[in-house]
């Protein structure tokens, strides 16, 4: 497979993929029919007039699945898919609704380059279970897409020692979710991203990540890194708190 799983999409004081620009142009060669996804926002329009001006120097040619009768029909002209962040659960019922979820599986699986950022990353997870968002709609079930065999938390966030806040920091809840999962969980900061191509998977951009196993100390890893091994694990759901 080919995957760009971006942590952001906008970086503070900078616009819209600005910060990811060069690896997103790479990715998508000039002239590429990008077929975006906008399902995890509202208004569909304005997302996808968003991403169209950001690619537009680039020569992308980007598409709105939702500009037209069949969003599938646009999947199958494309040359790449992008899934925009928004409400992950938003977007993911909107997958199943339209049929999407089962149609990017198989054409991604096949081959077409697929890139995330947010919610769209979150989607390239086998479940949607270490996701930020507030669940404000009920999807028919929190199982993605399952591109990669190992959970990713993006925008993760260090703890702050300075603040008074008394809930639950990022850390405790993705130790939370390893307490009933037994899955890797790869926190990626603002402003990094996850490359795959074939079976080698890289991390890239300006932030290093937190890799978190159940059982282990959650480990840094800087930019650069070979996380290949993350793509042969096996994971198991539902799997209770060890004694």
């Amino acid at each position: 497979m080919n995957l760009l799983l971006l942590s952001n999409s906008t970086q503070h004081g900078r616009g819209y993929l600005e910060h990811a620009l060069d690896t997103v142009t790479g990715f998508l060669p000039a002239g590429a029919r990008l077929a975006f996804v906008p399902y995890a926002l509202a208004d569909h329009d304005t997302y996808t007039a968003r991403v169209r001006g950001a690619l537009a120097d680039a020569g992308i040619d980007v598409r709105g699945v939702h500009e037209g009768a069949d969003p599938l029909a646009r999947l199958d002209e494309a040359d790449a898919v992008f899934v925009g962040g928004g409400n992950s659960f938003r977007l993911l019922s909107a997958l199943y609704r339209t049929g999407l979820r089962e149609a990017l599986i198989k054409a991604v699986r096949g081959g077409l380059p697929y890139m995330g950022a947010s919610a769209g990353t979150n989607m390239a997870a086998p479940s949607l279970r270490t996701t930020n968002d507030m669940p404000i709609v009920e999807p028919p079930s929190f199982e993605t897409l399952g591109l990669v065999p190992f959970q990713i938390n993006p925008h993760y966030l260090d703890p702050d020692p300075g603040s008074t806040h008394k809930g639950e920091t990022r850390e405790e809840r993705l130790r939370e979710f390893l307490e009933e999962n037994d899955v890797p969980v790869l926190g990626l900061r603002e402003g990094s991203w996850l490359r795959v191509e074939g079976d080698r998977a890289v991390l890239g951009g300006e932030r290093d990540a937190r890799l978190f196993r159940r059982g282990t100390a959650p480990r840094e890893l800087a930019a650069g890194s070979d996380l290949s091994e993350l793509l042969d694990v096996r994971g198991e759901f539902d799997t209770g708190t060890r004694s």
